[in-house]
């Protein structure tokens, strides 16, 4: 995994993954990603709205289109990943992000921007993205050693929490200086730090069989659906994350227009709440790793699926009035605490599971089902929302979020006490694909025996 010269490595010392020269470069590149990614998200919708005058319609055509692609392209990015170098395709992907962005201020420069081109633009975008996010999110396990998984997901949910604040915050000010086309190289200029710093990254590539090149790319993908389904813990996590991602795509499709509108909820105390709910993804994820020490990875992810539903009471019952505000910012950092510290976990849980082979594909196995549950769920949202009202949806949005914490409380995975063993070194093969064996027991009792903070597209979904 690490070299042998890596500091991180030294024998009798606690490793420092902040003296790890491959995981800097790699946290650096990913960070300037996110923000950048932020940047985008909160100038697009003002360049199409205010410059472009796009209709309701047509904003929400916008949206679809960018979160198209990664529910249909996520299976073959990872199997892609798999297949070829992780870094080249994260290095392709930032590469055509930056190219098909610029072309947008230009076009503006020139008065030949139209709302089509950023439709294209926002389908490209989706489309590159996915392919990065495949390779990135795959390609730490090879970075640092296994025992170092939990901080390192630890470090990258507090940074890119923080980064993702810092980017909409900073396009937000690009905005007023620059205007929206213009703004948009901020987020060009993260792709190319991106696609610098992967480039600068020394990690050897997995070697693969010669015979497996041949392959069909949808036996790849079948056997990656096989392997994932063949392993209870990849399946019940794996559940956990596109249940959560239903119910909480269809909550936030409705929840600022319930704060701005209903609760009449100024724009200043808005951006408050939302940084108090960054903040909470930041602590959470960075106390990950103290608390499934303290009280195990089970019980912890299982505390924090119980909790979630919890804190979207203050916004159900909120009225008018500077106490609710402070009531739903406060519960919304409790929220995305529990989210930071429960995804942290159960994506370092995954990783640690599975063989190396078989990283990306299991990656793209989750990101399939959470991307295509997104755009399923908001447009239950506005349908509910018009017909039975928006907090009526938003109570039965809040009903949706104990349907994962039932998957995990029903798993052996609720008495983990312990990260689990790695499995071995082996490539699956084509016709028998068998899930990895730990080296230690999973739980204490065998007999009966939650993905969020990295994706592009999500701003740290799950």
């Amino acid at each position: 995994m690490t070299s042998s010269t890596d500091p991180s490595s030294s024998p009798g010392t606690r490793p420092s993954l902040w003296r790890h020269r491959n995981f800097r470069r790699y946290l650096t590149g990913q960070a300037a990603s996110v923000t950048g990614s932020s940047i985008s998200s909160m100038v697009i919708p003002v360049l199409a709205v205010l410059e472009l005058d796009a209709t309701t319609a047509e904003v929400a055509w916008l949206t679809f289109l960018g979160q198209l692609p990664p529910a249909l392209l996520a299976l073959h990015a990872g199997a892609l990943a798999d297949r070829h170098s992780k870094r080249k395709q994260m290095i392709v992907g930032d590469l055509v992000n930056a190219t098909s962005l610029v072309s947008v201020p230009v076009a503006a420069a020139l008065d030949w921007l139209s709302l089509p081109q950023l439709m294209v633009v926002a389908a490209v975008q989706g489309a590159a993205g996915v392919l990065h996010d495949a390779a990135a999110i795959s390609l730490l396990p090879s970075l640092v050693d296994r025992s170092l998984l939990q901080r390192s997901n630890s470090r990258i949910g507090g940074l890119f929490a923080v980064a993702a604040t810092a980017g909409s915050n900073l396009g937000a000010a690009l905005t007023a200086f620059l205007g929206p086309a213009r703004a948009l190289l901020g987020d060009v200029f993260s792709y190319l730090i991106s696609a610098w710093c992967t480039a600068s990254i020394q990690a050897p590539n997995s070697p693969r069989p010669a015979a497996e090149g041949r392959r069909r790319l949808h036996a790849e993908i079948g056997e990656g659906l096989r392997y994932v389904n063949g392993d209870h813990r990849l399946r019940t996590l794996t559940l956990v994350n596109a249940t959560t991602s239903f119910a909480l795509a269809l909550l936030n499709t409705l929840w600022a227009l319930y704060l701005l509108r209903s609760l009449a909820m100024g724009a200043t105390t808005f951006g408050v709440v939302l940084g108090l709910g960054a903040l909470g993804a930041a602590a959470g994820a960075l106390g990950a790793p103290a608390l499934a020490a303290r009280y195990g990875p089970g019980p912890m992810m299982l505390a924090a699926l119980a909790i979630t539903p919890l804190t979207q009471n203050p916004l159900l019952l909120a009225s008018l009035g500077l106490v609710w505000q402070f009531a739903i910012g406060a519960a919304l950092f409790l929220q995305l605490a529990c989210a930071g510290a429960a995804g942290t976990t159960q994506r370092t849980i995954r990783q640690v599971v599975t063989a190396d082979g078989m990283q990306a594909r299991m990656q793209a196995v989750s990101t399939w089902l959470t991307s295509g549950a997104r755009p399923v769920a908001a447009l239950l949202a506005g349908g509910l929302g018009t017909w039975i009202g928006v907090r009526p949806t938003l109570v039965a949005g809040t009903c949706l979020l104990v349907i994962p914490l039932v998957v995990l409380y029903r798993s052996p995975l609720r008495s983990l006490l312990d990260m689990p063993g790695s499995p071995t070194a082996t490539s699956p093969s084509a016709e028998a694909v068998t899930p990895p064996t730990p080296s230690v027991p999973i739980v204490p009792n065998p007999a009966v025996a939650v993905d969020v903070q990295h994706d592009r597209s999500s701003k740290g979904g799950p």
